[in-house]
């Protein structure tokens, strides 16, 4: 069994630049996005929070241990906005939680047709059976452990 815990961000269609502009409810749902993976393995979701990532903080994150360390399995997906996605892999991983945890998200939001929400949380689920314990992120086909990533923001001119 394998619990994915949502965030919210760009894998849930929220993206805004402003607190006060934050949606009621997210556009899609990770459900949503399982709901195109004909074979899945066995998960529960929980909603810890949602919203676009550059506003996710200390309280968030800390929110985030808690229901990391009273999940009953020991194989958990966060899905989470990019932008901050980073910054709480490694505040998890300098944890050492006794669990394998994959973070995943989408570069294009989730509501658009040429998004990778579907592709990176598929590729979340198919490897992290197989990880040993601790924090990686999972993106465009690859795995990343929690103390060697960054962020890559492209800059078009």
């Amino acid at each position: 069994m394998i619990t994915i815990l949502t965030t919210g961000g760009t894998i849930e269609g929220l993206e805004y630049d402003k607190i006060d502009k934050a949606p009621e409810k997210a556009p899609i749902s990770i459900e949503d996005h399982l709901s195109r993976i004909d074979i899945a393995p066995q998960y529960d979701i929980k909603e810890v929070f949602s919203k676009d990532s550059r506003f996710v903080n200390r309280r968030d994150r800390d929110l985030l241990l808690r229901e990391i360390e009273f999940a009953e399995n020991d194989k958990i997906i966060i899905t989470h906005g990019t932008l901050t996605m980073v910054e709480t892999a490694l505040f998890l991983g300098k944890l050492k939680l006794n669990k394998t945890i994959v973070l995943t998200g989408a570069f294009v939001l989730g509501t658009d047709p040429k998004t990778d929400a579907f592709e990176n949380l598929s590729f979340a689920l198919a490897k992290v059976s197989s990880l040993e314990k601790g924090v990686y992120i999972a993106m465009h086909r690859t795995l990343f452990p929690w103390d060697n990533v960054q962020k890559w923001i492209s800059r078009v001119n």
